[in-house]
């Protein structure tokens, strides 16, 4: 009876803990919607560019414009193949001595060496400063006003930054709810997660990250935008510049931009089903394949599936009928 009654404690107290979850995951997804949320960001990779070339560098190698930004100012963008094919996504953040540089985790040593694949005399140097920083996230409806509640200065232009004491405080956001990104030393994360829990700002896990995310029809490196992505597929068009001068890639950008279209676009489906269909799972049109699923999720908010899916290009227009499993798609905005 003794080991009957321990196994049954045992089981009530996994369920116990399974259950915690699922209630600390609902709370940070209802903050990321309806008020605020602290997301812990640290595992993304951070490098510091500098040197005397740094600005001609990156500004070469990137897609979007660096020579004309000011300290304060930052940019989304990508680095590409000589193809054109999408090799990272970047935050570019300009700082009076350096660039702050934001990419996906598992983007950190591969971006870091793209980037310094095409140094030859240029005086410029790019460190991986990830391990001694943090980053966290503060996003949802309600993130302006925990940061104003606490003294600290809310950028006003996407991707601009601002200083917050030691700490800096960028318009980024990776649910593609409102919200901010706060770069600061790893010891001071505690002391600041505590501050921001504090004014109101809610946990929120990877999960519930990665649940608004799609929701939101924001695709992420490594699910939605692959090794083999051409810009224009992903429509992430504030990635580039089409006034710079030459770039890594540029050739291909331009003639795409030439032709006027691609054969195949990122787009967001909503779907009337409870189950989430498996990455790679074909879209139809009536009996015509018209693409495939990068990511989807059930949206407890919408009531419904929403997925990410490269379309082609005749069947991504707002409000096209579609199937995916034989079940009721719809291309969303």
């Amino acid at each position: 009876m003794s080991e009957g009654y321990e196994a049954l404690r045992g089981v009530l107290a996994q369920n116990q803990a399974e259950l915690r979850k699922l209630m600390e995951m609902s709370q940070g997804y209802s903050a990321l919607h309806h008020g605020a949320a602290w997301l812990d960001l640290s595992a993304r990779g951070r490098l510091v560019a500098r040197g005397r070339d740094r600005v001609r560098f990156l500004h070469n190698v990137s897609t979007n414009e660096v020579k004309k930004m000011v300290p304060g100012a930052g940019c989304y963008a990508f680095l590409l193949t000589p193809q054109g094919r999408i090799q990272a996504d970047l935050c570019l953040f300009c700082f009076a001595d350096h660039f702050l540089i934001d990419t996906e985790p598992e983007l950190r040593e591969k971006a870091r060496q793209q980037i310094l694949r095409y140094k030859v005399a240029d005086q410029v140097e790019v460190e991986d400063v990830t391990a001694g920083t943090a980053a966290i996230g503060v996003e949802g409806p309600g993130a302006a006003g925990v940061l104003e509640s606490l003294g600290a200065p809310v950028p006003a232009e996407a991707y601009a930054h601002l200083a917050w004491n030691e700490a800096t405080i960028a318009g980024v956001s990776v649910t593609g709810q409102p919200g901010f990104r706060i770069y600061l030393s790893a010891e001071s994360m505690a002391g600041t997660v505590g501050r921001l829990e504090a004014a109101g700002a809610t946990p929120a896990t990877e999960a519930d990250t990665r649940l608004v995310r799609i929701e939101n029809g924001k695709p992420r490196y490594g699910e939605d935008i692959r090794e083999n992505s051409l810009p224009q597929e992903t429509r992430q068009m504030h990635a580039i510049s089409f006034t710079k001068g030459c770039y890594l890639g540029q050739e291909i950008v331009e003639r795409i931009r030439a032709q006027g279209h691609v054969n195949k676009l990122l787009a967001r489906l909503e779907i009337e089903s409870a189950e989430p269909p498996a990455p790679g799972t074909k879209v139809m049109a009536d009996a015509a394949e018209a693409g495939d699923i990068t990511s989807s999720v059930y949206s407890p908010e919408g009531g419904k599936t929403i997925a990410m899916a490269y379309l082609r290009t005749a069947f991504a227009e707002a409000g096209r009928a579609l199937t995916a499993n034989g079940v009721k798609a719809r291309v969303v905005e």
